[in-house]
Formats: structure tokens, C-alpha cells, sequence
């Protein structure tokens, strides 16, 4: 009886061949030929599970967006029972600082995606922007949970924040990336913001 093939692995082993290849050498200089070398496989089957490089770029984002979901849980689950908003906002943000060899991956990945998708059609028609709006989203309403339990200083928009919030985080993953900062460093910045937004019986 012939082996069943399990083809949501094996479209998840690719993905993940795409993300160790291109954590070392980039994802501008990553092509088919070389995801399949990394995942010990055909060209012809990574082209059949992935009829482009666009879609198989796509699709390894979406594994580290999965990936990045369960960072920000584990934080949350580590916060302790019933995490306030605050927690679960630093979750959120520090979880995308990269401080280790997973979430390095993350932000080198992502941010460079956003960058190629600006000059290349192809990638620029894939649904990429979905995912920096849900996170936006959710950090939105956390921030107007807050709000709403008093847990915020007076005057302060959460929309204004929540995207002021993320965008220091991408900012700061840039300059630990380049070794400018330290993770460390970068989350006291992150800890400063939240402290000028959050009342201090909020902590």
C-alpha cells in the first residue's frame, strides 16, 4: 500500500527550509532552487506545492506570523492569572524584538518582505498587509480596555498609541538587527513608552 503523504506537512517543512535559508542569507537572495536544496527535496515538488516564489514567500510569513501568535500566549501565559491589558500589550511588543534565533528570523523576514513587496509587483499583490493591521487591531483594543478600567493616563488615544507602539517596536527590531542596541536596551524604550501611557498602578 503506497505511503499516505501528508501535504499540510510537507507544505509546513518548505515553509520552514524558506525561513532557515533566508535567515542566512536573506530572503532577496532566496529562490525555489534553494528552498528545495535546504528542505532535501525536488524543485519540481516544491513547484507543485507552490506555484510561485511569491506564494511560497507568502506562505513561510504566515508560518512565522503562527509562530509569533504563540510567543505572545506564552508571554501572556507566564504574565500569570487574569494579565491586565499592560501585560498583555508588552507581550505584544516585546515578543517582536529579536532576542533570540526564532524572533530574529521574524523581524529580518518580515521587515524584508515589506521592503521587496514595495518594488516588485508580484509580491506587492500578495495579502501582506493584513497582518501588521491585526496586530494594529489588537493593540488598539487592548489599549481601549484600558482606557475604559481607568488604567491610562488622561487624554491619550489608543489608535494613536497602539500605532505609535508598533511602529517604535519595528523601529527598534531594525537597530538591534543592525547591532546598534541591544534587546535589552531596546525593551527599556518600550517599558519607557508604555510607562508615559499607562497609570503607575497599572504595572
Amino acid at each position: 500500500m503506497p505511503k499516505r503523504v501528508d501535504h499540510a506537512q510537507r507544505r509546513t517543512e518548505i515553509a520552514q527550509a524558506l525561513i532557515r535559508v533566508a535567515g542566512r542569507r536573506g530572503l532577496h537572495a532566496v529562490g525555489m532552487r534553494d528552498v528545495a536544496a535546504e528542505a532535501d527535496v525536488s524543485l519540481r515538488l516544491v513547484q507543485y506545492y507552490f506555484e510561485t516564489k511569491e506564494k511560497l514567500l507568502l506562505f513561510g510569513l504566515q508560518q512565522l506570523v503562527e509562530r509569533f501568535g504563540e510567543r505572545v500566549a506564552a508571554r501572556v501565559a507566564a504574565a500569570g492569572d487574569g494579565p491586565g491589558p499592560r501585560a498583555m500589550a508588552e507581550a505584544l511588543l516585546m515578543a517582536a524584538l529579536p532576542a533570540d534565533e526564532e524572533s530574529r528570523a521574524f523581524h529580518l523576514l518580515f521587515t524584508s518582505y515589506a521592503v521587496l513587496a514595495v518594488t516588485d509587483e508580484a509580491l506587492a499583490a500578495q495579502p501582506f498587509i493584513k497582518d501588521p493591521d491585526a496586530a494594529e487591531e489588537a493593540l488598539t483594543t487592548l489599549l481601549r480596555q484600558a482606557g475604559e478600567a481607568g488604567l491610562l493616563r488622561p487624554g491619550v488615544d489608543a489608535r494613536m498609541e497602539a500605532v505609535s507602539l508598533l511602529a517604535m517596536s519595528a523601529g527598534l527590531g531594525t537597530s538591534v538587527l543592525v547591532g546598534q542596541r541591544s534587546p535589552g536596551a531596546a525593551a527599556e524604550v518600550l517599558h519607557h513608552h508604555l510607562d508615559r501611557i499607562f497609570q503607575d498602578t497599572a504595572r
